[in-house]
């Protein structure tokens, strides 16, 4: 039980014509929104020829014959820039996904991919509380947000894992690992660049925030190496530049026992917990420490890695779950129940309004998904927490995709809790790449916006840890004009 509640609270995740025929026929068993009217589009294309009124579906990538992308106009949440929705097909699976173009030169600018984690919550949330185009922060419905990370860059949001927001799969189909989920985005990422010529070659940044520490590492080095494929079969691979995490969970281990720093010492604000639970907490941290090592990363060992977790978790976390604080702030209470509303109660207005059947149809929503839109899966959760996918610590991508110049942006709020930054700071100081000794050994150093401090950062060789001043776990919600000023400096190469 405990274990399941740190997987629930890290949200806040043939021939061609023959494949066609099967992809058609296999939507047509569930997919009724303008079936008729779905029309097969070749590639290359452009975005500005897809139709508002209905579903083009993009030819499957030869190294991906069983995938395939449908992706239709949608007029909403800003009027000033095109904006897209559709679906990722891969046979009985469906992951829906928003792209909004560039606000500034979307002929020009960089790509940015969004994913929320959980794992099981949907990137709405990201788009619709924090750094989309519009926010829905009230029963106003959407209204438009100056500091959207579209300013400067084209930004997808995607709902996956198959279970997530609007996706969804026939015949029982799950994906319960990140591994798997990696394969799924690596895929549309690689149709969607070889279908638009206009994207081709521009630099893309993967970017997400908690369970997306998970995520990431694992979804980039997937991209990376599908560029070997592309280049053999003569076609332009990805520019893959950059991935950015926020207040991730990429190590989960040393996330797990910093716990003890972030509420029994000043390390983000007073002392949270009583003098006794404290000591006692501090008393199991080398306990914790030896057992997790030795059975998680040492030697996988399912059982004994389970156990170790569970144990410490029960130690280092139920406290702090019984205070009532916020676990995605820790300078307020949470506000309302967090199994419905994340103790951020406009999480329900986002819901209302993706609820509206006027709403879902100009989203293009498969129109068999009648049941309440739900920012977290249960069930995707549970699949997760089965598979002990938390367990597997994904900082060893991280650098090796360093080693191969893709640069790394780690930023953590500092309020934040559940994937803290003490975590966040202790596992990239600890790294283990050839840019380790001199990372670990630069100072922190402010950062500012408008000339005044932000946080705090240290930057080597690719590799950036940055805090933001004040900001719990969602930082571009918290701290909306500093989150806008990082990306943008990110983008364009600027030491913070």
């Amino acid at each position: 039980m405990l274990l399941s509640y740190l997987l629930y609270v890290f949200s806040f995740f043939c021939s061609t014509v023959a494949i066609q025929t099967f992809l058609a026929v296999n939507r047509s068993t569930t997919t009724t929104l303008n079936n008729e009217n779905d029309a097969l589009l070749p590639h290359p294309q452009s975005l500005s020829l897809l139709s508002y009124d209905h579903f083009e579906t993009l030819e499957p990538h030869p190294i991906y014959p069983n995938h395939s992308v449908r992706i239709k106009k949608t007029d909403f949440c800003d009027g000033n820039v095109s904006a897209y929705t559709g679906y990722i097909d891969i046979q009985a699976r469906h992951l829906f996904f928003y792209f909004f173009e560039s606000r500034s030169n979307p002929d020009k600018d960089d790509v940015i991919f969004w994913t929320n984690g959980g794992p099981g919550c949907s990137s709405s949330l990201g788009l619709f509380m924090e750094l989309g185009p519009c926010r829905v922060l009230d029963s106003g419905g959407p209204k438009y947000n100056p500091y959207s990370w579209n300013t400067n860059a084209n930004v997808f949001f995607i709902d996956q894992p198959i279970g997530v927001g609007f996706s969804y799969a026939e015949y029982g189909e799950t994906v319960s690992t990140s591994e798997d989920a990696a394969q799924d985005v690596a895929a549309f990422v690689t149709i969607f660049f070889s279908s638009f010529d206009q994207f081709k070659g521009r630099s893309f940044h993967m970017a997400g925030e908690s369970y997306g520490g998970r995520y990431l590492p694992l979804f980039a080095s997937a991209v990376y190496d599908n560029n070997a494929k592309l280049l053999a079969a003569g076609q332009t691979p990805i520019n893959l530049t950059s991935v950015m995490i926020g207040n991730g969970i990429t190590d989960s281990i040393t996330t797990l026992l910093s716990y003890f720093d972030v509420q029994c010492t000043a390390a983000s604000v007073p002392p949270i917990l009583d003098i006794k639970t404290c000591v006692y907490m501090k008393s199991t941290l080398p306990r914790c420490k030896k057992w997790m090592t030795q059975s998680c990363v040492d030697q996988f060992d399912s059982v004994n890695c389970g156990a170790a977790y569970s144990f410490c978790s029960s130690v280092l976390s139920t406290p702090y779950r019984q205070t009532g604080m916020n676990p995605y702030d820790m300078s307020r209470k949470c506000d309302g129940d967090i199994s419905v509303t994340l103790c951020y109660p406009m999480t329900k207005y986002i819901l209302q309004y993706l609820d509206d059947p006027a709403i879902r149809t100009l989203l293009g929503v498969e129109p068999s998904l009648t049941a309440n839109f739900t920012s977290c899966n249960h069930d995707v959760g549970n699949d997760f927490r089965a598979a002990q996918d938390t367990l597997h610590p994904t900082k060893d991508y991280v650098s090796a995709l360093l080693e191969r110049g893709v640069r790394v942006l780690i930023y953590v709020g500092t309020y934040d809790w559940i994937c803290n930054w003490v975590g966040n700071e202790r596992w990239t100081i600890a790294l283990g790449w050839s840019g380790q000794r001199e990372f670990a050994r630069e100072e922190l150093k402010e950062w500012y916006v408008d000339e005044k401090p932000a946080g705090k950062m240290r930057s080597v060789k690719g590799l950036t840890f940055a805090t933001v001043d004040g900001a719990g776990h969602m930082v571009p919600y918290d701290k909306p004009k500093e989150s806008l000023a990082m990306v943008q400096r990110w983008l364009r190469g600027d030491d913070f």
